[in-house]
């Protein structure tokens, strides 16, 4: 990112930010509108008609993770991209594609690799032992016919996760490239990606870290903000990965947060939190587990609010159309899918709003511990 990046945003060009911004909210929009058809599509009728709806499963197979990223349809009908499978076995390293478990995740396929069979429980790899067909449990829901290997597979977050990294790296290496040859403002998209990067810098880092120190963690700040960002747009369109909706991945991001604050952590900062002065002696031990607790609490609190507002809209979507199958009445759909529609718009500002508040909450967690105390 060019280090001298200027704002240069005329009035034409913020109406035609505004256009482009309106187009993309329109796009999304009616892109969502056909949710209802692509999430609940059935290959079958007779299939339909047979099986009992049930919305708790449908709601924690859309927003849950998966070894393919299925788009829509059920079975052998189905539109799924397959995704590598990597397993760590006691045998060594085992490979092959999600296609080979045909879309079934009972555990009655079974998938023979090199002398070991594996079968897909529910998202859940197995591998049986040599008498098994297929995963069983005790009365305690333990396996007891099959271990689980460790599984380090492409799942459908980590294929978004690398699709979001390869469109990050496509519009920054573009608006880099126009700053090393251009003095003049971008144009375009790029113009909006500089307004943005310029918002980061004069709105969250300059304010929260302080004019000295901010431009070292610009990197991080920038990341966090629209990886956060791109995620949150992509995972609204239908058959997308609920990538912030995975506990494990704000895990990670909290986890970032919290190593920057310990490394860079400055001779005030930890004075303050383990053995703060003016303080009497007796009550410094107990301000300390106090304080030790906050700073572990805050990235705690950055990644569950991040994964609590993501998940929450997803859930809240989808139970609003499941009603249409819940109630079965069509009528019902004037109702929940003006409401989910709604509700959908709604997330296209939470989907900024989430990647706001974590980059700014962080730098701020960053700008304590890096600030300089002056004692008299």
């Amino acid at each position: 990112m060019h280090p001298n990046l200027e704002p240069i945003i005329l009035s034409r060009t913020g109406t035609m930010i505004a256009h482009k911004s309106l187009k993309i909210i329109v796009t999304f929009t009616l892109a969502l509108a056909l949710l209802p058809f692509n999430a609940f599509a059935k290959a079958d009728p007779q299939a339909e008609e047979s099986e009992e709806f049930n919305p708790t499963d449908m709601i924690m197979h859309h927003i849950g993770d998966s070894h393919g990223w299925h788009f829509f349809g059920e079975g052998d009908s189905s539109f799924t991209l397959p995704l590598p499978v990597i397993l760590f076995t006691d045998n060594g390293v085992v490979t092959f594609m999600s296609s080979e478990f045909h879309h079934d995740t009972e555990g009655q396929y079974v998938v023979e690799k090199d002398g070991m069979r594996f079968v897909n429980y529910h998202e859940d790899i197995y591998k049986l032992d040599a008498a098994a067909e297929s995963v069983e449990f005790d009365e305690k829901h333990n396996v007891i016919n099959a271990s689980k290997p460790w599984d380090f597979s492409i799942t459908k977050n980590v294929a978004a996760m690398l699709l979001t990294v390869i469109l990050m790296l496509v519009f920054f290496f573009g608006l880099a490239g126009h700053h090393k040859k251009n003095k003049n403002a971008p144009a375009g998209f790029n113009n909006i990606l500089e307004t943005l990067v310029l918002f980061v810098r004069d709105e969250i880092a300059k304010p929260q870290i302080g004019e000295k120190k901010y431009m070292k963690f610009m990197p991080f700040l920038l990341t966090v903000f629209f990886f956060i960002w791109i995620t949150n747009l992509l995972g609204l369109l239908p058959g997308a990965a609920n990538v912030t909706g995975n506990i494990a991945v704000t895990v990670s991001l909290g986890l970032f947060t919290l190593a920057l604050i310990l490394i860079n952590g400055n001779k005030d900062f930890w004075k303050h939190t383990l053995w703060m002065p003016g303080i009497p002696t007796f009550v410094k031990p107990i301000l300390a587990v106090v304080e030790v607790l906050g700073l572990i609490i805050k990235p705690v609190a950055l990644m569950i609010r991040l994964f609590a507002n993501i998940t929450a809209g997803h859930i809240i979507i989808l139970s609003l159309i499941g009603l249409i199958f819940i109630l079965e009445s069509a009528g019902v759909a004037g109702i929940s899918v003006p409401f989910a529609l709604f509700i959908t718009i709604l997330e296209l500002l939470v989907a900024f709003l989430q990647a706001f508040i974590f980059t700014m909450l962080s730098a701020l967690f960053i700008g304590m511990a890096v600030a300089e105390h002056e004692h008299h």
